[in-house]
C-alpha cells in the first residue's frame, strides 16, 4: 500500500536539495509515481545533463511503486481538468491527483496552488 504518490516537482526537489526536500524524504517509505510525472523527472534530469543510466539508477534507488498510467487513469485525469483549470494544472499534474486518487492516499507536491483543490485527494504541499 502506498503512503503517498509523488509529484515531478516534489521528487525533483529531492533530488536537487530544494527546500522541502526532506518533508519528500520522509514520505519515501511506500511511495508511489505515476508514470507520466516519471517520465517528467526523467526528462528534467537528462535535461541538466545526466547520462540516461544515470538517471535510471538515481530513480530506481528510490523504491518507489511505479502506477502505469492507464485508460481508467488518462480519464479520471481528464475529468479533472474542469476542477483544476483556474490552478493551471498540466496533464502531469492531474495525472498524480488521479494516481492518489486511485490508491486512496494523498498528493506530494511542492506546487502551493494544489492545497486549494478540492477534488477528492488529501495534498500535501512540501514547502
Amino acid at each position: 500500500m502506498s503512503s503517498g504518490v509523488l509529484d515531478a516537482s516534489a521528487a525533483l526537489a529531492l533530488f536537487h536539495r530544494e527546500p522541502g526536500w526532506e518533508s519528500v524524504a520522509a514520505s519515501l517509505d511506500g511511495a508511489a509515481i505515476s508514470a507520466v510525472n516519471l517520465a517528467e523527472v526523467a526528462t528534467r534530469m537528462l535535461e541538466r545533463g545526466l547520462l540516461s543510466e544515470r538517471v535510471r539508477e538515481d530513480l530506481a534507488a528510490l523504491r518507489l511503486e511505479i502506477v502505469p498510467f492507464d485508460e481508467t487513469l488518462a480519464f479520471e485525469a481528464a475529468g479533472l481538468r474542469s476542477a483544476t483549470k483556474h490552478a493551471g494544472l498540466s496533464l502531469g499534474d492531474r495525472a498524480c491527483l488521479a494516481t492518489a486518487k486511485r490508491l486512496g492516499v494523498r498528493a506530494i507536491t511542492a506546487d502551493r496552488q494544489w492545497s486549494r483543490l478540492r477534488v477528492g485527494v488529501q495534498v500535501q504541499v512540501i514547502r
